[in-house]
């Protein structure tokens, strides 16, 4: 890899790397720091007084400092109001235990308000209730939307999420984290409202892991849905043309959808593990002798140059994300309540597979049309023997299967079908109700 010439006027400067997660691992906290800081001195003040803690001023304090960071213009990255407070009490205890060991009951005292104080802080900020009900924050401001996406900035799942939110008047878009768990998990802490995880592709099916996470976190359910067209784009940095390129790299799947154009330019290909952090070191490292197939998003986020758009050989490719909620109610923005209407279930036959017929029938002789069936491994019953007569026992693998099926589960037709599927299958359950729509729709307030 070739790093570009350092004194190229022409080339952007290259954007601060934002933290990923956004928040320290062990203390997520319902609302952005940033945003808790920023209020300062009132707000520690009130939470203080909530809870009936005696360090008021030592919490008041470490909000104003805080505040006076942001206020000089430094980033955050990722500050914690525990290590704040406890950074506070350790002076403290050192003054005072410096001076005589006369106030050591004191000293414990003072020190188990501190703790109290913290743990009461952690309990207010951690609660999905710690905004108003209609979404307002302090001072009467309507909070952003909370949106995490799976992947890191500048992925196709970042894309989508801003897409899925488009007519929002706020979101707060942020990266769940590398594993795919994280936008579930940040989801049930309370530290989104929403998450968008990718579901299927047009070309090579459907992403089945997130189906299996949708199966194990029950609490979780899909409010909505957004198609959006795949935009291969060739990226490079700002100096750089296709004819200073000797290597493009990306995820294997977007190299699979590139082939033909990658294989006539005839330049070394590479796979990735993360397109849009292979976009973010290009661009850090100004290399350039190598491009990145990434998203219009990795162009914006990272400052590279858009060497040529729709670099995919398909046109007609499209990806489908899904978005998760805990609270089920719509928040700002939502695609829930527009478009068309679809209901996902998610059950298991007594018979398996033979049975299916059966289970499909129960929706179309009450007029609701399935749009789609898949199946996953049945992971707490994987085998079935099954005894045939005359032969020995035959194992079969045991399925969950899934169908979409046109309508909302409240809608009579698909409610009757449920309720029947219920009485003949071992297992049933919705994973949602929701609205589908498109990219443009999303932009446009959601009308198709």
């Amino acid at each position: 890899m070739v790093p570009c010439s350092a004194g190229a006027s022409h080339a952007k400067p290259m954007p601060a790397r934002p933290p990923n997660p956004p928040f320290p691992r062990d203390w997520t906290p319902a609302i952005s720091i940033s945003t808790l800081l920023s209020h300062r001195n009132t707000q520690f003040l009130t939470a203080s007084m909530a809870i009936g803690t005696l360090y008021t001023a030592t919490a008041v304090a470490a909000g104003s400092a805080a505040g006076s960071s942001i206020a000089g213009g430094k980033k955050l990255r990722s500050v914690s109001i525990m290590a704040n407070l406890k950074q506070q009490g350790k002076r403290k205890e050192e003054s005072t235990l410096s001076s005589s060991t006369i106030h050591t009951a004191e000293l414990l005292a003072s020190r188990f308000g501190l703790e109290m104080a913290v743990a009461g802080l952690e309990r207010l900020f951690l609660q999905s209730g710690a905004y108003p009900p209609d979404g307002l924050g302090f001072g009467g401001r309507r909070r952003p939307i909370r949106v995490a996406y799976q992947g890191v900035p500048g992925s196709y799942c970042h894309e989508a999420a801003v897409a899925s939110f488009a007519s929002a008047s706020a979101v707060e878009a942020f990266a769940s984290g590398i594993r795919m768990e994280d936008a579930f998990s940040v989801l049930e802490s309370g530290s989104a409202d929403r998450a968008i995880v990718p579901s299927e592709n047009s070309i090579d099916g459907p992403i089945d892991r997130n189906f299996d996470l949708l199966l194990r976190h029950p609490d979780v359910r899909i409010t909505g849905e957004i198609i959006v067209p795949v935009n291969h784009c060739l990226l490079a940095s700002p100096s750089v043309g296709i004819s200073d390129l000797r290597c493009i790299v990306s995820h294997p799947q977007a190299l699979g959808h590139c082939e033909r154009r990658l294989r006539s330019l005839d330049l070394e290909v590479e796979e990735v593990a993360d397109a849009a952090e292979a976009a973010r070191a290009v661009a850090e490292d100004r290399i350039c002798d190598t491009a990145v197939i990434g998203s219009r998003m990795a162009a914006k986020e990272f400052g590279l140059r858009v060497l040529e758009p729709s670099f995919q050989d398909v046109e007609g490719n499209f990806n489908r994300f899904l978005q998760l909620g805990v609270d089920v109610g719509s928040v700002s923005g939502d695609v829930a309540g527009k478009g068309n209407w679809k209901t996902t279930v998610a059950f298991s036959l007594e018979q398996g597979v033979s049975g299916l017929f059966e289970a499909l029938w129960i929706f179309n002789s009450r007029g609701v049309r399935v749009t789609k069936v898949d199946h996953r491994p049945n992971r707490a019953s994987p085998v079935r023997l099954v005894n045939r007569s005359g032969d020995a026992s035959v194992v079969q693998f045991d399925y969950i299967f899934m169908v979409d099926v046109e309508g909302s589960e409240s809608d009579p037709a698909v409610a009757a079908a449920i309720g029947r599927l219920e009485e003949t299958a071992g297992f049933v359950r919705v994973l949602g109700s929701y609205a589908c729509t498109t990219a443009a729709a999303a932009a446009a307030g959601g009308q198709t």
